[in-house]
């Protein structure tokens, strides 16, 4: 028995990283999941994009624990793209109970960092985007009146500011830390209003987190360039960075019953990184 047998849960940014821990864990609990990403690379973006093969990966992953899932190649940024993902894995697994708002670029490297489009990408992506996962699940939940969970990945980025000198500041690095200080305020609204319906809504927030996104050459060439860079994400805890598990165990206590009266939370998993 898990805890969360009979549960579905909705993930963006379902191919790799923080998202394919999430869905992996997940159904381990006994959830199916419905899932989605890109699959494809962003003009502002310097490092590999998550493939089809990954998020075929994926699928093999929960398939392991005999879980069910629907996994989708579609935009985040295109509502409707995002409604087809998500009616079509109902339509397959029969309901939805917990929505995680995952999907996420960190477009800050060099020339394409610097780019306006990096400042859109991130607001595109990393609340645009947010809601739009948000809002294809909420009327499903309503539907349905047993609640539910949804929870957004922000970052420790969301609660301070990682630029600390000019040499630093990008439209990309900008769009990063604006986005995720962002969510906190949409999911503070959704807190609010759907709360009465017993539907829950937080944020969780990690330090450097050992995924593609981070942990890629590009990323550590332009870290060596700026060590302020490094400076702003120090964590207290002796660890470089947390691992994907650290981020989907914090995840499940929120969406299981454990977390059943959370809500209008900012949840670290940063290693104390947000007291530096």
């Amino acid at each position: 028995m898990g805890v969360l047998d009979g549960k579905v849960a909705f993930i963006s940014g379902g191919a790799r990283g923080q998202g394919r821990s999430h869905a992996i864990r997940l159904a381990q609990e006994g959830a199916d999941i419905i899932t989605f990403d890109l699959c494809a690379g962003l003009d502002s973006v310097a490092y590999a994009p998550a493939t089809e093969d990954d998020l075929a990966e994926t699928v093999a992953y929960v398939e392991k624990f005999d879980r069910r899932i629907v996994a989708r190649r579609a935009d985040v940024r295109d509502q409707a793209a995002v409604q087809a993902v998500l009616d079509d894995g109902i339509g397959e697994l029969g309901r939805v109970d917990i929505v995680l708002a995952n999907a996420g670029i960190m477009p800050v490297i060099g020339a394409r960092g610097a780019s306006r489009q990096a400042w859109h990408d991130c607001l595109d992506i990393m609340l645009t985007g947010v809601m739009h996962t948000c809002e294809a699940a909420i009327p499903h939940l309503l539907r349905q009146g047993e609640g539910g969970s949804i929870v957004i990945t922000s970052s420790m980025a969301g609660l301070k500011g990682m630029v600390r000198e000019l040499a630093t500041k990008n439209d990309g690095f900008l769009g990063y830390v604006a986005a995720k200080h962002g969510v906190v305020g949409l999911m503070r609204s959704y807190a609010n209003c759907l709360g009465p319906y017993g539907i829950r809504c937080n944020t969780i927030h990690p330090t450097g987190v050992n995924t593609p996104m981070v942990a890629n050459p590009e990323f550590a060439e332009l870290a060596t360039e700026f060590p302020s860079l490094l400076e702003s994400i120090h964590n207290i805890l002796p660890v470089q960075m947390v691992e994907p598990m650290d981020v989907s165990n914090a995840i499940l206590y929120l969406v299981s019953d454990a977390g059943r009266f959370i809500t209008g939370t900012t949840l670290p998993v940063d290693a104390g990184a947000n007291q530096y």
